[in-house]
């Protein structure tokens, strides 16, 4: 299967299936911006790429300049039209925009990163049965963003030829995963005169002809990397010499899962990654790892990382080590407005293969939530809403799959939405 060098042509299932194929981790989306960029201006929109699709100082778990260059040359190799990865730089990310009159704005959020994971190789997975499993080692769309960015080209294609008296943007979010890109997108100024967002998310364990509405109140999130650095010495002979970074973790730790919940909400944390490479004879001189704190409300997410960052400024000081922080990502937590849910609802009820529709609370985090919150704070409306996909596997497994029928609803509901909106 050879790797598309234009979507133009190809159906929203094959590019679904190509974008799965060739995943690209958060920032280092070069070959998905560039494809989907191409058909947008093919199609008539107005297209931004690169720093114009943020704000730069905003990015955060940026990968090292060395793994960005590598991606971008990789996507080259993979058939990116290059005008377009010359246009964009280093930064990832599309933005779209065409107006049909004089009508509100409406956007459409959809994200395009994958993850960093192995996807699984056997005939029981079926994008590896049917030869469209990742040739990325190590980088999986095991959330399904191959499908969101699909469905994203598949809404700017119905409105290729006009359709409602208004604007409409396209924001092909990069980096959801972790958290690190809807904050920049948001704050790049393209949101500032959205009347009404819709967001979308398929799967989420949700059967294929279900259509959720409102995904709401998702929880607040942030994560915190640290590096702890001591004195090597020679843990035999003279491990007095030393300051042990290991240790320093390994005691934050502890004391990190031993914060104490908060009594105004749910609170949660979890140290998801601990690195240190070094001989097992030596006093450790360097550790790393990865911490997330999440809250049920943007204060709560607040109170949980002000501790952590005691904790580990604590366990710093109790074993005489030096210490860095930085964001690696962070969301907020936002109420979806009623006025959009019901137009969600009404143009799910007249879509063809939906056949139930209802309404959720959101399990997990969102960056999206930037998006949805800028929106807010300006007067507009907004609602996240999901499109079930009989996902067989659980999101981020290496066995994660969707339903490609997911797709062409997703379309059809967001498509009629978007007029029903225009119009109200």
């Amino acid at each position: 299967m050879e790797p598309l060098t234009t979507f133009t042509d190809s159906s929203l299932a094959e590019i679904r299936r190509d974008l799965h194929r060739h995943p690209e981790a958060g920032w280092k989306e070069f070959r998905t911006s560039a494809l989907l960029a191409a058909e947008l201006e093919e199609l008539g929109y107005d297209v931004f790429l690169g720093e114009d699709t943020v704000d730069p100082d905003s990015r955060m778990g940026v990968p090292p300049a060395d793994e960005v260059a590598a991606a971008r040359e990789r996507a080259r190799e993979e058939g990116a039209p290059a005008e377009y990865l010359d246009r964009m730089g280093d930064v990832t990310g599309v933005i779209a925009t065409r107006t049909f009159g004089d009508g509100p704005t409406i956007g459409l959020r959809t994200d395009i990163d994958a993850l960093e994971r192995q996807e699984a190789m056997d005939d029981d997975h079926r994008p590896a049965a049917e030869g469209f499993a990742s040739v990325h080692p190590g980088e999986m769309h095991a959330c399904g963003h191959d499908a969101h960015a699909a469905i994203g080209l598949g809404v700017a294609r119905a409105f290729a030829e006009g359709g409602f008296d208004g604007t409409l943007k396209l924001f092909f979010q990069s980096a959801e995963e972790g958290g690190r890109g809807g904050k920049p997108m948001a704050e790049s100024g393209h949101l500032d005169d959205v009347d009404h967002l819709l967001a979308v998310h398929v799967g989420l364990d949700e059967p294929a002809g279900t259509v959720v509405s409102s995904y709401d109140a998702p929880l607040s999130n942030a994560k915190l990397d640290v590096t702890f650095s001591g004195a090597p010495a020679h843990a035999g002979g003279q491990p007095h010499a030393g300051r042990n970074a290991l240790q320093a973790a390994t005691a934050a730790i502890g004391n990190l899962y031993g914060i104490a919940r908060h009594g105004d909400g749910a609170t949660r944390i979890n140290v998801g990654r601990v690195n240190a490479d070094n001989a097992q004879n030596v006093i450790c001189e360097e550790t790393t790892m990865r911490v997330e704190v999440r809250g049920e409300t943007h204060d709560l997410n607040e109170y949980m990382l002000g501790r952590a960052r005691e904790v580990v400024d604590g366990a710093a000081t109790m074993h005489d080590v030096d210490y860095e922080t930085s964001l690696y990502g962070k969301t907020t937590t936002f109420e979806n407005d009623a006025s959009v849910v019901e137009v969600v609802e009404a143009a799910a009820g007249a879509t063809d293969g939906v056949e139930e529709v209802i309404t959720k609370e959101f399990g997990g985090s969102e960056d999206a939530s930037y998006l949805i919150r800028r929106v807010q704070e300006r007067g507009g409306t907004a609602t996240y809403l999901g499109v079930g996909g009989s996902n067989p596997d659980g999101h981020h497994t290496a066995y994660f799959d969707v339903d490609e029928a997911c797709i062409d609803v997703g379309v059809d509901v967001i498509a009629d939405a978007v007029r029903r909106l225009a119009e109200s």
